[in-house]
């Protein structure tokens, strides 16, 4: 990300040695030539560490501005890593996989001139330089000499066996060794561990056999394999799973949250001549219309979010963010930025329908496929969480903070009602529950949204004559 380009460090020369602080590691690096570290970059607001997926160029490849140099995932989404210089990759410090890389720490030295690559052959930096984690080393160190009274050291090859683990204790694994376990759909429990007290390492993670695989063929795609006797699976978090933890707990906690529900119908009774069209028959026609004639798919769920972002605009309380210090709130004419839930085999993500009242519902697709961009999913004004498609009929969300309202939309089901002809009719009829955060939305206010909401459902021709 060009967001990185402050963070390069130069060195070279005099500044070799300043950098190494004087010390013996930095006059060992005295005469290096003229270089640049590239460091962990932050990402996204809230990044202080990341893991370094892949890197897309090899030790000697020359780079241009632009390029993708890595792919890094955030607390948010996995991120291209563009470089912001020209030059050439000399070494790569922290390799690939690795967890949890502070953000500043130098993962990968940038020289100008392609015949100074072989002088970072053994480059290692010092704290000082900006590495702020400790790596692996790449070779274990050996094994000190036994002591001549000690009893004599196990056959080259056979690990010491490590103690008995208690049933349901997690599995000990280097964090490269877990992704790839979770990558390969293996279960921590069924490999023996051969590092330090039978530690699972990154070597003791491999393909399953021809006969596993083939016990395994009818398994779900993605399904994680569990071999026969095995007890549980152990599937490492996410950064994204990690970081969604933490805020919902805290969004429960600190924000004072409350209820409203809703009964929004999807038809509405109208006297003829001739009726206005139901909403799910208007959906049917515009769907085919568009499908025809733009090639895009329209869901009742642009219907929820353009209904949501209109009731907003009537509404603006509830378009509103809670600080320590003021509460800010979006203007009438303003536009509603909603954050639209969407569940991902990573995570939970909130991509983000910048001015809703006017723009349609289109990165559900890229937030499932992991190729997101910061922009599209940091910031928004106001959440909708939908699981009607999953026959949810009623539920209450979390609300994101420091949103002050999230609005969680149930499945409809067909209800029967008097058509005010004295018999009796049939229309669709959805529950919407609106949390809200009562420091910034006071009771009469959510229950002034719903009532917009409701109107805007339940008559789903303004939703088309509507100015955005």
């Amino acid at each position: 990300m060009r967001a990185a380009t402050s963070l390069l460090r130069r060195v070279g020369g005099r500044g070799a040695a300043a950098a190494g602080g004087g010390t013996l590691l930095g006059r060992r690096w005295l005469c290096l030539p003229p270089h640049s570290l590239l460091p962990m970059p932050a990402l996204s607001p809230t990044m202080t560490q990341g893991n370094l997926v892949t890197w897309k160029k090899k030790e000697g490849d020359s780079i241009e501005a632009g390029d993708v140099i890595a792919e890094v995932e955030t607390d948010k989404a996995t991120v291209d890593y563009e470089a912001v210089d020209d030059g050439i990759l000399a070494k790569i410090l922290v390799p690939e996989g690795t967890e949890d890389v502070l953000v500043g720490t130098s993962v990968a030295v940038v020289v100008d001139e392609a015949g100074d690559v072989g002088a970072f052959a053994d480059y290692v930096p010092s704290s000082s330089t900006g590495n702020k984690a400790e790596l692996a080393p790449a070779k274990p160190a050996p094994a000190p000499a036994p002591a001549a009274a000690a009893p004599p050291p196990p056959p080259a090859g056979v690990v010491a066996a490590a103690a008995p683990r208690a049933a349901g204790a997690p599995v000990p694994a280097s964090p490269l060794a877990k992704r790839m376990a979770a990558q390969m759909g293996i279960p921590l429990a069924a490999l023996k561990g051969t590092g330090p007290g039978g530690r699972v390492i990154a070597a003791d993670v491999k393909e399953p056999s021809a006969e596993e695989a083939t016990t395994a063929k009818g398994a779900a795609p993605g399904a994680a394999v569990v071999p026969a006797g095995a007890e549980y699976i152990d599937l490492p978090n996410s950064n994204i799973r990690k970081v969604t933890a933490k805020n919902m707990v805290k969004n429960k906690n600190e924000n004072p949250h409350y209820y409203d529900h809703a009964r929004a119908s999807e038809t509405q009774p109208s006297p003829p001549p001739p009726p206005p069209p139901s909403l799910p028959d208007l959906c049917h026609t515009l769907a085919s219309a568009a499908s025809q004639a733009l090639e895009a798919k329209i869901s009742v769920n642009d219907y929820v979010i353009k209904a949501a972002a209109l009731a907003l605009k009537e509404v603006p309380a509830c378009n509103s963010s809670y600080t320590d210090e003021y509460i800010r709130e979006r203007c009438q004419y303003s536009a509603a930025d909603i954050s639209v839930a969407v569940n991902t085999d990573r995570g939970l993500l909130t991509p983000i329908v910048f001015g809703a009242a006017s723009s349609r519902w289109t990165l559900a697709g890229l937030a499932k496929e992991n190729k997101l961009k910061p922009e599209q999913f940091l910031g928004g004004t106001f959440t909708i969480s939908n699981l009607g498609s999953m026959g949810v009929k009623q539920f209450t969300a979390i609300i994101n903070a420091p949103q002050a309202c999230i609005l969680a939309v149930g499945g409809a089901d067909v209800k029967v009602v008097p058509d005010g002809k004295g018999g009796f009719t049939t229309k669709s009829v959805m529950v919407v529950s609106l949390s809200s955060d009562h420091r910034v939305v006071d009771g009469m206010i959510a229950a002034q949204y719903l009532k917009s909401f409701k109107k805007y459902m339940e008559n789903p021709l303004l939703l088309l004559l509507s100015a955005p």
